[in-house]
């Protein structure tokens, strides 16, 4: 009876002296909630990823004014922005944000005012504002430099999307740019966690290909390297994958469309992830998904469809809710949107209640007007602009003139702090 016991005190005493040995104020977790320091932390935070791209220091202290005064406790944000070489020239004059610059099949660091050191000022005056910070080491989509360079300049033209996750020498590169980020911050309080990749596919700006298809766990082999590889270089800061949430589900999930059944790609594993197995690994310590039924669907939402942007969304987040209790996981609401503001007026409440209600985290798209750099008016890069002072905005900022719709976050920012006591 007493030698049966053993294995049991061992890990309870392991448990106490990791907890232990996690330094203060790092953010961890607790079966399926996060704590700070021995507390519950619920939270709603904020997506912007634009915010190393700002110039100027009053602008940075005016967006987390901002996002102060709705509540936010979490940033997420890139912690990559990457050009070509043939572009550096147009970036220097211009003054974009650049951390890698890409030439042959190597990247070399820009740690200089221009570079690092505007992440480093990000986190710096977010961990003063009392916001910890998600940082994506990549991005899955062309924009800023993801995945489609390291492909481009290692392995060649001609390749498929998932050859990121496969080719030893992409995987490689991936990694050095890895370390140089978690050694550069990982003894940081202010930093909540890594994220591997923003949206992770079998298919980015470039297709997929036939070694990156429902069942063969291509995205799910490397989500565990990945998330080992940083658990080596950082045993305390938090991982996730950064995914959307894509189910990997055997029995058929599908719609009707013109008499034909047409298989789910968010529930029949063709983007790549599998939710469930994904929370299952050892070091992913939470869920990410996204929620976008607007853009996903656009062939049901007309006016003729029974389908409706609300209800699909509200089944989405109950499906997660439900994988993240399985795995016994924290999950966040990463991403969201819909465009229009009579559509989030009218959907909003539903899904931020039913989330909140759900236990789970939530990240908002914020967006942050009287900026005054260049006059409040710069193009960035791409169609990412500050127009008459206000944020670059994709459809889906939230801005404070918004009332009911920056009132009902503001709302949920208080009914998390409540529980987080």
């Amino acid at each position: 009876m007493r030698l049966s016991l053993l294995p049991v005190l061992c890990a309870l005493i392991s448990t106490a002296v990791a907890a232990k040995s996690v330094p203060k104020g790092f953010v961890t977790r607790k079966g399926s909630r996060f704590e700070l320091d021995g507390k519950p932390f619920y939270f709603v935070g904020a997506n912007s990823y634009w915010l190393p791209l700002l110039t100027t220091q009053e602008d940075v202290e005016n967006t987390f004014k901002e996002m102060q005064g709705v509540g936010v406790k979490v940033l997420r944000t890139w912690g990559f922005n990457a050009i070509n070489a043939t572009e550096l020239a147009g970036a220097t004059q211009s003054g974009l944000t650049y951390y890698q610059v890409w030439n042959s099949s190597d990247w070399t660091l820009n740690d200089g005012p221009q570079g690092l050191q505007r992440l480093d000022n990000v986190i710096a005056t977010a961990g003063r504002y009392g916001i910890k910070v998600i940082l994506a080491f990549t991005n899955n989509w062309v924009g800023y430099g993801g995945a489609e360079l390291y492909i481009n300049w290692i392995a060649g033209a001609g390749n498929t999307h998932d050859v990121f996750y496969t080719d030893p020498r992409i995987i490689s590169s991936y990694q050095r740019y890895v370390k140089t980020i978690v050694d550069r911050y990982k003894n940081s309080s202010t930093i909540f966690a890594w994220e591997l990749m923003n949206e992770a596919r079998c298919l980015g700006d470039l297709p997929a290909g036939p070694h990156c298809v429902p069942g063969s766990g291509t995205l799910h082999t490397w989500y565990k390297r990945q998330s080992d590889f940083v658990r080596s270089l950082d045993p305390h800061h938090l991982i996730t994958t950064g995914g959307e949430g894509h189910f990997y589900w055997k029995r058929p999930v599908g719609y009707w469309l013109n008499g034909t059944f047409v298989s789910d790609y968010n529930f029949n594993g063709q983007a790549g992830e599998d939710f469930d197995a994904d929370m299952q690994l050892e070091n992913i310590d939470f869920g990410t998904y996204h929620l976008y039924p607007q853009f996903w669907y656009p062939e049901l939402d007309t006016p003729d469809s029974n389908f409706t942007i609300e209800s699909w969304g509200s089944g989405w987040i109950k499906d997660h809710a439900l994988a993240a209790k399985k795995a016994g996981k924290p999950v966040i609401l990463e991403e969201f949107g819909v465009s229009g503001l009579a559509n989030k007026t009218h959907i909003y409440p539903e899904w931020v209640d039913l989330a909140l209600a759900s236990d789970h985290a939530i990240l908002i798209s914020i967006g942050t007007v009287g900026l005054k750099e260049n006059g409040g008016n710069r193009l960035i890069k791409y169609a990412d602009a500050l127009i008459d002072g206000a944020s670059p905005n994709d459809g889906f900022a939230i801005y404070k003139n918004q009332t009911a719709v920056w009132n009902l976050f503001t709302r949920a920012a208080r009914i998390q702090a409540a529980k987080s006591v």
